[in-house]
């Protein structure tokens, strides 16, 4: 059994309305010092087999056909 964590994040300039959101919150609950906020999702994937070379290969083409919209998204895959 082979376990990975994939992050995906918003590129660099790409706007995000979720984060701002999230930063203004933060500001409003008297949170201090919080300069920005980018907001992301975690996707924790458990592949059966052993080869690490397959399961990393799997998991990127996951993540460029289904998981991460590379236009404005980049992911990192983890393998454990």
């Amino acid at each position: 059994m082979i376990k990975a964590r994939i992050t995906v994040t918003l590129k660099n300039g790409v706007l995000d309305p979720q984060g701002k959101a999230i930063e203004h919150a933060l500001t409003a609950m008297e949170f201090s010092g919080v300069g920005s906020v980018r907001q992301g999702k975690v996707f924790d994937v458990e592949l059966s087999g052993t080869d690490r070379a397959k399961a990393e290969a799997d998991l990127k083409a996951m993540c460029d056909r289904l998981l991460a919209n590379t236009v404005i998204e980049n992911y990192q895959v983890e393998i454990a």
